[in-house]
Order: C-alpha cells, then sequence, then structure tokens
C-alpha cells in the first residue's frame, strides 16, 4: 500500500511539474521564433516600402520629365505656327506649293488646338497704290483662310485682316526685302 501511495504521490506531483515544464518551454520557443519572424517580416516590409517609393519617385522623375518635353513641344509648335509666313509671289494671292505645305501643318497644330483662335493678316510690297495693297493684302489673307478652312478648321476659328503695306518685316527696297513683305501672317487671339 505505501508502494502504491508512494507512486500515485510521484505521479501526482511528477506529470503536473513535466507538463508545466514542457509547455513553459514551448511557449519561450514559439516566442522567440514568432520574435524573430516578426522582425524578418517587419524587415521585409520596410525594404518592400523603400523600393516602392523609390520606384514612385523614379516615375515621377520620369512624368515629370515628359511633361516638361511635352510642354516644350507645344511652346515649339506654337511659336512655329506664329511665325511662320507664308510667302506669296508678286502681285499674287495664289498659294505657292510651299505656302500649303505650311498651312496644312498650321492647319493641324489648329485641329490638335481646339481652343485657339487665330487672325491671318495680309502683307503686300510697297510696290503699287495703298488701295490696290490693302485689296491683295485682304485677297491673300482670304486665301489662306480658305485653305485651311478646306483642311477642317472652322471658319468661326478664323479672322482676316489687311494691312496692306503698312508693316514690312524689311524695310529695304529692294527684290529680297520685297519678297519677305509679300506674306501671310498668323497671331494668335
Amino acid at each position: 500500500m505505501r508502494k502504491r501511495l508512494w507512486i500515485v504521490l510521484a505521479l501526482t506531483l511528477v506529470i503536473p511539474g513535466l507538463l508545466f515544464t514542457a509547455s513553459c518551454a514551448k511557449k519561450v520557443v514559439k516566442e522567440d521564433t514568432t520574435m524573430e519572424q516578426m522582425g524578418e517580416d517587419e524587415a521585409a516590409r520596410r525594404a518592400r516600402e523603400a523600393a516602392e517609393q523609390e520606384e514612385l519617385a523614379r516615375q515621377r522623375a520620369l512624368e515629370e520629365e515628359r511633361l516638361k518635353e511635352e510642354a516644350m513641344m507645344k511652346e515649339e509648335a506654337r511659336d512655329r505656327f506664329v511665325n511662320e509666313d507664308i510667302l506669296f509671289d508678286f502681285d499674287s494671292s495664289t498659294l505657292t506649293a510651299e505656302a500649303q505645305k505650311i498651312l496644312t501643318q498650321k492647319a493641324e497644330w489648329l485641329m490638335n488646338n481646339p481652343g485657339v483662335t487665330s487672325t491671318v493678316e495680309g502683307h503686300c510690297d510697297e510696290r503699287g497704290t495703298n488701295e490696290y495693297n490693302l485689296a491683295l493684302g485682304d485677297r491673300r489673307a482670304t486665301s489662306a483662310k480658305n485653305f485651311l478652312v478646306d483642311l477642317g478648321v472652322p471658319a468661326s476659328r478664323l479672322t482676316t485682316i489687311s494691312y496692306g503695306e503698312e508693316r514690312p518685316v524689311d524695310p529695304a527696297q529692294n527684290e529680297e526685302a520685297w519678297a519677305k513683305n509679300r506674306r501671310a501672317h498668323f497671331t494668335i487671339n
């Protein structure tokens, strides 16, 4: 009976002690593993966030560069539209092949910029009377406008005016200067 009492007593104390020890050891090991795992997960998350931030910064820089280039191209096209005149032969309002090419480019620019209105200015050289040159300048401006309208630009976006010989681009009195002054000039309203 004593032997049995010792066995029961030993089992009563030993079994809970073993369970307590075993369960505590597992918890410590799990906590250590969990802490290490959390540290690794945190490090991986931070690395992903850093990589994402770098990618976003790179994309922003590329987008800014693209927008700058696009703005420069638009500004260049706008400047070309305003600064590139079409020239006419002496005493003529007929469009040359070169003038038609330039007007085609101007029509494309106008179609790509639907909010823009423009004035076509007709100019002449100083030879001829004021009245004749005003009428010729008007015919030149109207000829350019009609060509643009034929290419699809709404007529409501274009106005014409004739300055005749009043605003020469080159005031010299020679054939080279007169050739520069026989033109249609475009302004943006």
